[in-house]
């Protein structure tokens, strides 16, 4: 198949949604599909079509600082793209993307669209991440503006597919994880010398205000090992100061910072714990790539976010928004590193199922079915 991929959001691999596309974009090339990108930016990549950035004017500095830039639309260059494609993929609900559905609906082309942009995600930049009107209306605009063109749309998790059927997306839900980079592997190495003798737990994200990695370092305060303690923070973004401010309280401030593959993969390796106290995830392939690896993980049982479904005991969720729970969740198992053991290989298998080349058949599957028009009944 030739297959348009239009993403608003597309530059370097420090957010997930910019990780999952290019994993996409490869697999696809890898099993002979010609793909067509459009993104912001330029780039000597095969059959990329390179649109400008919005001008944000003066908070141009504010989006730097988050780590993304969103595309110009550029409908000409859409639409030569699009009538090139035998299906059109539109990643986001931004203005390019918007552009893009608008244009497939005009030439009746075949499209499926994915739901990896969560209203709290957007509202967060507000402080309104919470606000349960505010995400209904954002749910509301991103319906009608953008998802009402589309049959078909791509859910990472059942939890997000079924709070689009609670907002009144009656669309075909295709429920696909993102699935994890071949790279990350089950092992255990050696820590680096300053860690020797340290506990070390490990949190993987973007330093922003959903992803609550604050929680963590209050709950290293209250724990009863705080000495023996070691936090990474794997990742970047605005809420980087502060962090570094309320870790300079801990008797081992945390190590903050973004990690590439490789070594994010031997950090994962040599660390005992895994965390993820996120407010808001549609899926969280941070948190699958480290059980992955068989690292056992504490996560935030948020009724907003996807990954506390990948918690498979009691002693591996802690109540959100609780840093005295997490506290002592992370106790427990420091005083019990045989449950530890025992839930390493628990979670190396379960992670299975998160396999990419699974993931890639059924995306395969949508865009098929997108061409030749098969849908799937909804369970409402």
């Amino acid at each position: 198949m030739r297959i348009a991929v239009i993403a608003d959001v597309l530059g370097e691999e420090n957010n997930g949604t910019s990780i999952t596309v290019k994993r996409l974009i490869s697999n696809l090339r890898q099993r002979g599909h010609e793909v067509l990108v459009v993104a912001p930016g330029s780039s000597e990549e095969k059959d990329y079509y390179g649109v400008d950035k919005i001008d944000f004017k003066i908070f141009n500095g504010y989006v730097e600082k988050n780590g993304v830039v969103l595309a110009k639309p550029n409908e000409s260059l859409l639409k030569k793209v699009i009538e090139k494609c035998d299906v059109a993929h539109v990643l986001m609900p931004f203005p390019l993307g918007r552009a893009a559905v608008r244009i497939c609906s005009e030439l009746n082309k075949p499209l499926t669209t994915a739901f990896h942009v969560q209203p709290e995600n957007v509202s967060s930049h507000f402080g309104l991440q919470k606000s349960k009107r505010v995400n209904d209306y954002i749910y509301r605009n991103f319906l009608n503006g953008f998802y009402r063109f589309s049959q078909y749309i791509h859910c990472p998790t059942e939890f997000i597919a079924d709070q689009l059927r609670k907002h009144g997306y009656t669309q075909d839900l295709r429920i696909i994880s993102n699935g994890v980079d071949p790279a990350f592997e089950a092992g255990q190495e050696e820590k680096p010398a300053p860690f020797q003798d340290k506990f070390c737990i490990l949190s993987t994200g973007r330093l922003v205000k959903e992803k609550c990695q604050a929680e963590l370092l209050k709950a290293v305060a209250l724990s009863r090992y705080a000495d023996k303690i070691q936090v990474f923070l794997a990742g970047e973004g605005p809420q980087e100061k502060r962090l570094a401010r309320l870790g300079e309280k801990l008797a081992n401030p945390p190590i903050i910072g973004f990690r590439k593959k490789d070594d994010l993969i031997r950090t994962i390796h040599f660390c005992d714990l895994y965390v993820h106290c996120a407010y808001a995830e549609i899926e969280s392939i941070a948190c699958v790539e480290a059980i992955t690896c068989g690292l056992v993980p504490v996560i935030a049982d948020s009724k907003k976010s996807a990954a506390k479904y990948f918690a498979q005991n009691p002693e591996n969720l802690y109540r959100a928004g609780s840093p005295e729970d997490l506290a002592a969740k992370i106790d427990f198992l420091i005083d019990h590193p045989e449950t530890r053991k025992q839930q390493r290989d628990q979670y190396i298998d379960y992670a299975r199922r998160f396999r990419i080349e699974k993931c890639i058949d059924k995306m395969e599957e949508m865009f098929q079915d997108a061409v030749e028009g098969r849908h799937r009944k909804q369970i409402i």
